[in-house]
């Protein structure tokens, strides 16, 4: 009954559109039967469709960072000099409280007095928190940007490849190769060149994405009206062809009207839009409150996705958080009216505009909360900027909800579900940093993963801090440095030393109800500090002065 009514909304929806109901019928396909979220028309629930994907740019470098620029890449706009208040590239400031390796700049300190440190997207430990983020989120995919790899640039994007290649494969994800063709002069060649000689080997790792079988690749750029797009459409539809012909699903980042064809799609294109096996229109900037994500709907969403469902082509539309800096976020309320309108259009996927694009202001990576965590003095607007205070990962928490009705693990609903601030797990603060206070007035340490666990540190550093996260069924993990805390099932010291949530690293969340916490393995254990005396174990089946911490004190 429920594959049947997708259907019928579908067919009125297309015949809307002015196709034909035999046109209608002959674009029909059927669904999987699993996942009541995704359109029934299109390609079967792959690596891209049914899946939530995200633009990652992996473009920031730091001076010291060892990578071949060796330069402030993109945090700056004189990447020779240091970041400051002067010299600044970014409308957002990353909350950088999960990475161990920071690089310090010339901002005024935080407001809570740290210094003003920045990440480098070369740093293997940045990669790795990035696509630990995505798995503990529920994000399926990243669509790793490609400019033209033939200039200055380019031995650090290969880098990053690489590093994004091993990240996935070891958080479980999926990467696809997303060229962003942009002033790219010699494109029409050189892309084929960089594909055959680079890129298709990345294909063969079991992180790639495939769709209906095939290594998926998306182009972006073609046919959008300006002289950084200069290409004819027999151009463009040449180097499609090309990549279909050597086995590739092929994805393109098109203009906004790329059906229309009116001020931002150059004439004459839609013949080279059709050969594309899926369609994600650019979305960045023509939106910016729920107002406009309705007249969108209604107005380019709807006959876009009976198109595509009336020619055999996949729908990939773009959901953005919004940018920060022009308050235009709503605390989720933007973003999530975009995911209610996108899942009851049936797209057969969804692509997040961007994920790490602090140059632009809408990355849904972890950013400042609040006044404490940007420089003094700066003007960065933060997450709480409309009064409702909101946790560092509420974008990436948002995203992953709205993965979930895209594939019917939730149902359909145009009220957002994700709180800006979770208490779970007995109040646990999901998804914030923390640090544990023992009885003994000293600070629990991960020991950098390189041995057991102590509350033996009188002052807080990197090794100090812990993520606070979701495990499911209303138990928490926590990491630091990208690695999970283990319990080592009671048997052994503790150690923070794991890639994976599995039983040891998940723990229960006991509130004291004296300003105190108390840790609760699996094997129904707590949490002890051992006084700071010894390693830490969780072999404790009461709770005395061991085994309560104090938490951000």
């Amino acid at each position: 009954m429920k594959n049947t009514l997708r259907l019928l909304l579908a067919t009125l929806v297309a015949l809307s559109v002015g196709c034909s109901k035999k046109e209608v019928n002959n674009s029909l396909q059927p669904l999987d039967g699993k996942k009541s979220g995704i359109s029934a028309f299109g390609s079967p629930v792959g690596d891209v469709v049914g899946k939530i994907t995200v633009g990652y740019q992996g473009w920031f470098a730091a001076n010291g960072d060892g990578s071949p620029i060796n330069a402030w890449w993109h945090w700056t706009q004189n990447w020779g000099q240091s970041p400051s208040s002067t010299n600044n590239g970014i409308k957002s400031w990353p909350d950088v409280r999960d990475y161990s390796s920071t690089f310090a700049t010339s901002w005024a300190n935080l407001g809570n007095g740290q210094p003003a440190k920045l990440f480098s997207s070369f740093t293997d430990q940045t990669v790795n928190t990035h696509f630990l983020w995505m798995q503990q989120n529920g994000i399926d995919a990243a669509a790793l940007q490609r400019f033209n790899p033939n200039g200055t640039e380019g031995p650090v994007r290969d880098a990053i490849t690489a590093k994004v290649k091993t990240a996935a494969e070891n958080y479980g994800r999926k990467f696809y190769i997303m060229y962003d063709v942009s002033g790219w002069t010699n494109m029409q060649s050189e892309i084929k060149t960089d594909w055959t000689t680079k890129m298709s080997a990345y294909t063969s790792s079991s992180a790639y994405a495939k769709q209906n079988g095939k290594p998926v690749v998306c182009i972006w750029g073609f046919g959008f009206n300006d002289n950084n797009h200069p290409w004819s459409a027999s151009v463009c539809l040449d180097v499609i062809n090309w990549f279909k012909n050597q086995g590739c699903y092929v994805i393109g980042g098109v203009p906004t009207h790329w059906r229309t064809e009116t001020s931002d799609s150059r004439p004459g294109f839609l013949a080279t839009y059709s050969a594309l096996n899926m369609i994600s229109p650019w979305m960045v900037g023509r939106i910016g409150n729920v107002n406009d994500v309705d007249n969108f709907y209604t107005n380019v969403n709807t006959p876009d996705q009976a198109y595509c469902n009336n020619n055999g082509i996949d729908y990939q539309p773009c959901v953005l958080p919004g940018d920060l800096q022009e308050h235009q976020r709503a605390h989720g309320d933007f973003m999530w009216r975009q995911f209610y309108n996108m899942v009851r259009v049936g797209a057969q996927g969804i692509y997040i505009s961007m994920f790490d694009e602090y140059n632009e202001g809408n990355q849904i990576a972890k950013t400042a909360e609040n006044s404490s965590f940007i420089p003094v003095g700066s003007n960065f607007v933060t997450l709480d900027e409309d009064g409702v205070a909101c946790s560092a990962d509420y974008y990436l928490r948002l995203t992953g909800d709205g993965g979930k009705m895209l594939k019917g693990l939730i149902g359909l609903t145009a009220t957002r579900p994700t709180a800006p601030i979770v208490g779970g797990g007995g109040g646990a603060p999901i998804g914030q940093t923390i640090t544990l206070k023992s009885s003994n007035n000293l600070y629990v340490s991960s020991e950098n993963a390189t041995q057991a666990m102590n509350a033996n540190r009188p002052a807080v550093g990197g090794w100090e801090q812990f993520a606070v996260v979701s495990a499911g069924g209303g138990k928490v993990a926590l990491v630091n440095g990208g690695k999970y805390v283990c319990s080592e099932n009671g048997t052994q010291a503790m150690n923070c030393n794991r890639t994976a949530i599995g039983p040891w690293e998940q723990f229960d969340w006991i509130s004291n109800g004296d300003g105190t916490i108390s840790l609760r393995g699996s094997n129904g254990k707590y949490v002890s500090s051992e006084n700071g005396t010894q390693a830490m174990t969780c072999n404790r089946t009461t709770i005395g002065a061991t085994e309560k911490f104090r938490v951000n004190q």
